[in-house]
């Protein structure tokens, strides 16, 4: 692993860091438009657009969401 800060928008720096990845891993407190969202904004777009497997962790479960 390689800490990096990078500027721009969380979504397109992570699923662009995750080309070539194997798995992307990210968080999610499930805070969307709708009440009882499962992913937020940025996880929403990692699942869609990431060219590897992503995992998400939901913040109080231990349960991930696999996709």
């Amino acid at each position: 692993m390689d800490p990096q800060v990078v500027e721009g928008h969380p979504a397109a720096v992570l699923t662009e860091a995750a080309k070539g990845a194997e798995l992307l891993v990210v968080g999610s407190h499930g805070h969307g438009a709708f009440t009882g969202m499962l992913l937020g904004s940025v996880s929403h777009h990692c699942v869609h657009h990431a060219t590897c497997p992503v995992l998400v962790v939901r913040a109080g479960t231990d349960r991930p969401v696999r996709t």
